[in-house]
């Protein structure tokens, strides 16, 4: 992927200050040449659009998967960072049957009064279904087969990520008069406050993109009145753009020359997680923009082995109070916290860790930092790591 030169300042860490306007502006500026993209049937305000129809004949071509999965890594990368590919579904039953089945999914959230927050929008702005490929499952299995049996949805996540990825999914409606989100970079730097942000590596900023894939996937026909997705083409390629897109100045950028795609029912975009972007302003009298917000993840997001960090926590933790209470240095027990806990939030169940006050909950490795603060018991703490254990799962029942 190209990298902007702050990379090249030869920094261990990227800060706030390090985020130069002039040469983001630079670098947003590149347009997208067709010529450079040989399977694409068009360029759209400097986005590539391809036809999927065209994409699996030539997956049945003599070069296969391959030729197809490198010109779409080209362009996730060295490209705009951004595409849209028409006719995914072009049988759209599945899609309208999923929708059914999210409709209703939002029904009984209204009428049992589900708090419902939302990422970079004020809650309860939109609409939205939280780890709804589990419950489109659950729901409707059939549905579910059939749906993400779509071979376009792999052949992209395969391209990006290679086998083995994992598939998440949150619908997302907003509706007549629904807010734009603000500007932002996605999971995973992208969900982190900026002072976060500046305690990664600078080659962490460069991996966090490659560990994702965002798409979404059109429930409803999207002209751009109904306030399809914002895209600032090639912004994934400013390095700092982790903390940047927070700055009012890049903001201002993003609002003038953002683009926005109308998309038909069935239709899918596929972006760069670094990319700026946010769901539009919804400015229709009578659309509901309904998508169903993909994220895809690598294999390789995971420890080599299981452990169960409940288990290590609770049996470390009278020994840490000990430790504690004999003068050991905070630093030398936050190093065993880290070793012990859970330091990252995700994944957890958005229903029940809803992105109200933040776009993170509390970490298991926070919530032991707090009870060790207040000199809190082992009960104490299990009663805490017990509510914390059952936000997190999708099947209280079991």
């Amino acid at each position: 992927m190209p990298v902007s030169h702050s990379l090249s300042r030869g920094a261990a860490r990227l800060r706030s200050a390090d985020c130069d306007l002039d040469e983001f502006v630079g670098i947003v500026a590149k347009r997208t040449q067709l010529r450079d993209f040989p399977l694409a049937a068009d360029v759209v305000d400097n986005v590539l659009v391809y036809d999927a129809a065209r994409l699996r004949d030539e997956v049945r071509g003599p070069d296969g998967d391959a030729a197809v999965a490198a010109e779409l890594v080209h362009a996730l990368s060295d490209g705009p960072g951004v595409l849209a590919i028409r006719g995914v579904f072009p049988d759209v039953t599945s899609v309208d049957r999923a929708t059914l089945a999210f409709e209703a999914l939002i029904a009984e959230q209204r009428t049992g009064g589900v708090p419902v927050g939302d990422h970079f929008a004020k809650a309860g702005a939109n609409d939205r279904v939280w780890n709804a490929l589990e419950k489109l499952a659950v729901r409707d299995p059939r549905t579910f087969v059939d749906y993400y049996a779509n071979d376009i949805i792999a052949m992209v996540s395969r391209a990006w990520l290679g086998p083995g990825y994992q598939v998440t999914s949150q619908v997302n409606v907003v509706r007549p008069g629904g807010k734009a989100q603000d500007p932002h970079r996605d999971y995973h730097l992208g969900f982190l406050e900026n002072e976060v942000v500046e305690r990664y590596p600078t080659h962490v900023h460069l991996l966090s993109p490659v560990l994702t894939l965002q798409g979404a996937v059109a429930h409803s026909d999207m002209p751009v009145e109904s306030g399809p997705t914002m895209y600032l083409p090639y912004s994934h390629q400013f390095v700092p753009g982790y903390l940047a897109w927070r700055l009012p100045k890049f903001r201002a950028h993003f609002a003038q020359n953002n683009v926005q795609l109308p998309l038909d029912k069935g239709d899918a975009v596929f972006f760069n997680p670094a990319l700026f972007h946010g769901a539009g302003t919804n400015v229709s009298t009578d659309i509901q923009r309904v998508a169903n917000l993909l994220q895809v993840s690598s294999a390789f997001g995971r420890a080599m082995e299981a452990v169960d960090r409940d288990l290590v926590t609770r049996a470390v933790y009278p020994v840490l109070l000990e430790r504690k209470a004999a003068g050991v240095p905070d630093a030398a027990l936050h190093n065993a916290v880290a070793a012990s806990a859970e330091g990252y939030p995700f994944p957890t169940n958005l229903d029940l860790d809803q992105p109200v006050d933040g776009l993170t909950p509390l970490s298991q490795a926070e919530i032991v930092h707090g009870a060790l603060t207040a000199g809190a018991t082992p009960e104490d703490l299990a009663a805490l790591l017990d509510g914390y254990v059952a936000r997190r799962s999708t099947s209280p029942s079991r």
